[in-house]
């Protein structure tokens, strides 16, 4: 401690006036980020300085005795329910699919699914996005966020439907995108489902078209002449169709995307930015993930009117139905282990790899030892692919080793354990991956392998994250050199990426973007 020899009393804390000097230093970070960050919005729109300042316009209103409801009792209400939002004149939250104004033969598909009665995303989700608002909406995984943004697109499709039936070549009044064939797949097959179970209620048939790799785009085109309602799309091949005139967003007014932080980062960023250019009018937009960090929040706004933020749970926190159980395993020692953690549950398990290769070799290995495996990785056809999630999905396989192509949104109710054999580079990879057990309200358990490979940052990552989580944190996590403890425990995590063992002013992903993008920014200067 240092007297301040001006004044008497005064103490100057050495530790204060650093931390201040880092503050002032990350915020100087952020602002240049913000700086140099392009709108995710069309070209048109920026070149004609377009701004929208009101919400898209709804039919749909909740009940009166909900809309009679006091602010008090909404807060309350959330409060219990763990439930933050923020943004202007947010829609009350609604605690049962009938005070929504569900169709009963939706409401009866539902339960036939298991769901008799909605999850805090969906209480708040839901007449946030029925109401017309922009929407982030951030929950960890298991929590029933596809729901809240592929039902309320069936229904707008519908009541367009209803309105001026579809003809030729029109449509798509709705459109999600998602980062993964597979992932695709399956909140296609969902949305699908729930038009289904319109029609046979007597109301209009609705056509959805699942747009990605693999798919041959001449099957599609009779498909494409009638007119489609909705498409779930994965970027590349939907900004391919865009592109060559297949498709086109004219009358497109509902836009969801899903795992957005995987598509608005840099995996994806000039596709989503081709598919925006492509809309010719205000669209209502829907942003979903379990991790969501500042930096992606604030980038996504740029694309948002007046948008409600639903938060159940701290962005980027782990899902509390996981038991993590984390061990320090030598690189030649890991594949012998895998098999005693196999023992740990029963069937299905879920194993992933950061790399292609090893996802061969483990599968091969198990298939020496007799257990019942199935692989997953980008360079197997889709064939393959969709074979492997079918037959692990219907409990034929009792492993399914794969990259983290299997690692988003996947929904697989039944997994009893996760094993990491390698930790992801990044924990929000670590956090989408042990999202896949502890769904729905089960609990599951989630073991990952790690030692010398993995950089000391991620490490401290992982060793907040359990922390933050209240798993038992392992000794090898305890004794590496940290100087980010106080950041922790003042609630701080890192603007960009969302980790909590370091600041932005050292984050590695950050560093790794600057150095991805500079060569693209120099580019668009010349």
């Amino acid at each position: 401690m240092l007297r301040n020899q001006g004044t008497k009393d005064q103490v100057i804390d050495p530790k204060a006036i650093e931390n201040e000097r880092l503050k002032r230093e990350e915020e100087e970070i952020l602002r240049s980020l913000q700086a140099t960050a392009v709108p995710l919005v069309s070209v048109k729109d920026r070149a004609k300085d377009i701004v929208y300042t009101q919400s898209m316009r709804s039919s749909w209103r909740p009940p009166s005795h909900i809309r009679n409801r006091s602010d008090e009792d909404n807060r309350k209400l959330r409060e219990e329910l763990h439930i933050l939002v923020t943004g202007e004149n947010i829609p009350p939250p609604i605690t049962s699919f009938k005070d929504m104004k569900l169709p009963p033969t939706v409401i009866d598909y539902l339960k036939k699914k298991g769901i008799k009665k909605p999850t805090p995303i969906q209480i708040q989700g839901l007449p946030v996005a029925f109401s017309g608002r922009d929407m982030i909406g951030i929950a960890f995984t298991g929590s029933g966020k596809t729901l809240v943004f592929t039902l309320p697109m069936v229904m707008f499709a519908l009541e367009a439907e209803k309105k001026l039936p579809l003809v030729s070549g029109e449509g798509p009044i709705g459109l999600i995108i998602c980062p993964s064939r597979e992932l695709a797949r399956q909140t296609y097959d969902g949305v699908v489902a729930i038009s289904e179970a319109l029609a046979s209620g007597g109301a209009p048939k609705l056509r959805t078209m699942l747009c990605m790799g693999g798919i041959s785009i001449r099957d599609q085109e009779p498909e494409l002449r009638k007119g489609v309602h909705m498409i779930v799309a994965t970027p590349g091949r939907l900004l391919d169709m865009l592109n060559k005139k297949k498709i086109n967003l004219i009358s497109c007014i509902y836009l969801g995307l899903d795992e957005a932080d995987r598509l608005i980062d840099l995996g994806f960023e000039e596709e989503i930015r081709g598919v925006m250019d492509s809309f010719t009018t205000q669209r209502q937009t829907l942003l979903f993930s379990a991790t969501m960090p500042k930096k992606i929040q604030t980038f996504a706004r740029s694309a948002l009117v007046l948008p409600v933020e639903v938060n159940v749970g701290r962005a980027g926190a782990a899902n509390l139905d996981v038991i993590q159980e984390v061990e320090y395993v030598k690189q030649e020692a890991k594949i012998v282990y895998l098999l005693e953690c196999l023992q740990k549950t029963a069937p299905p398990t879920l194993i992933f790899c950061e790399n292609k290769k090893d996802v061969d070799d483990i599968y091969e290995y198990l298939l020496l030892k007799q257990v019942d495996a199935v692989a997953l990785h980008g360079d197997k056809t889709q064939e393959e692919r969709d074979i492997a999630i079918k037959q692990f999905k219907d409990g034929k396989k009792d492993v399914l080793v794969a990259t983290d192509v299997a690692s988003k949104g996947l929904d697989f109710p039944d997994i009893q354990h996760v094993i990491n054999f390698d930790m992801p580079k990044e924990i929000e990879n670590y956090i989408h991956r042990i999202g896949r057990t502890g769904r729905c309200g089960k609990t599951g358990v989630a073991t990952t392998f790690i030692n010398k490979n993995q950089t000391e940052a991620v490490l401290l990552d992982l060793k907040y994250l359990l922390m933050e989580s209240k798993q038992k944190v392992p000794e090898v996590l305890l004794e590496i050199p940290d100087e980010q403890q106080q950041v922790y425990e003042e609630g701080q995590e890192c603007d960009f990426c969302g980790g909590r063992g370091h600041r932005v002013a050292n984050c590695t992903k950050l560093k790794l973007q600057s150095k991805q993008t500079a060569p693209r920014r120099d580019a668009l200067k010349d």
